[in-house]
């Protein structure tokens, strides 16, 4: 099956919004959108000749086989294919808004690498979607580098916040669980609560303190807002 007509397929058979389409078939939402609104363009002109006595059947085999033809696209105002300078230029760009708002939080208004593929190709470059991941993945996708640390008993503990899925009495609930585990030896000791309130960090850090026997040299907190009451 060809592009268009898996377009078409997906969005008058199986109802699916152009959004979807385009996540699922990874083109853009311009393409998408041009092939369903020519379709109906045609097919809106088709009906019209079909009721029309004086239409002649040259002109509705002509307008059939149109619609069945791939659409035709102006590029003499595209610019360059290639991986531009400006182009580069683009993407760090929108990279760079995508880490100003993961660091404020704004998780939905992260652009995904489809997103700025579209982005590029609404603003008129021709270039393809598997370049700019090609782009992303060789500059920005770097895996973590993870280095092995030594630690001696007593030296670090680490705590975090959890949340914990449980049925009680035939009613599903979500608790938080407060977790202490220790740098060497991975000892836990770990207490549910109903919130992440500062009585319940006090209170697991105690419990913690007074079971261990003691406190480490230090204690590591992944997200220090955990530390702090709102």
């Amino acid at each position: 099956m060809d592009q268009k007509a898996e377009i078409l397929m997906k969005y008058f058979r199986e109802n699916k919004s152009q959004r979807q389409i385009s996540k699922e078939l990874r083109i853009s939402r311009t393409t998408v959108s041009k092939y369903i609104n020519e379709f109906e363009s045609k097919y809106n002109t088709l009906d019209d000749l079909a009721k029309d006595e004086n239409s002649n059947r040259s002109e509705i085999l002509q307008l059939i086989e149109e619609m069945s033809s791939v659409p035709k696209y102006d590029t003499s105002s595209r610019k360059k294919v290639k991986l531009t300078d400006e182009v580069m230029d683009e993407i760090d760009s929108l990279i760079s808004i995508n880490e100003k708002n993961r660091q404020m939080g704004r998780a939905k208004q992260l652009m995904k690498k489809i997103d700025i593929h579209e982005y590029l190709v609404d603003k008129g470059y021709d270039i393809g979607y598997t370049t700019v991941c090609n782009y992303i993945k060789d500059f920005y996708d770097k895996k973590e580098v993870y280095v092995r640390q030594e630690y001696d008993l007593g030296d670090t503990l680490e705590f975090d916040w959890g949340d914990v899925k449980l049925t009680i009495a035939g009613k599903p609930m979500i608790l938080n669980m407060g977790l202490f585990t220790t740098a060497k030896g991975s000892y836990h000791h770990a207490r549910l609560y109903h919130n992440q309130k500062m009585e319940n960090f006090l209170d697991v850090h105690v419990k913690a303190f007074n079971k261990i026997g003691g406190i480490h040299r230090e204690v590591v907190y992944d997200n220090m807002k955990q530390a702090v009451t709102l």
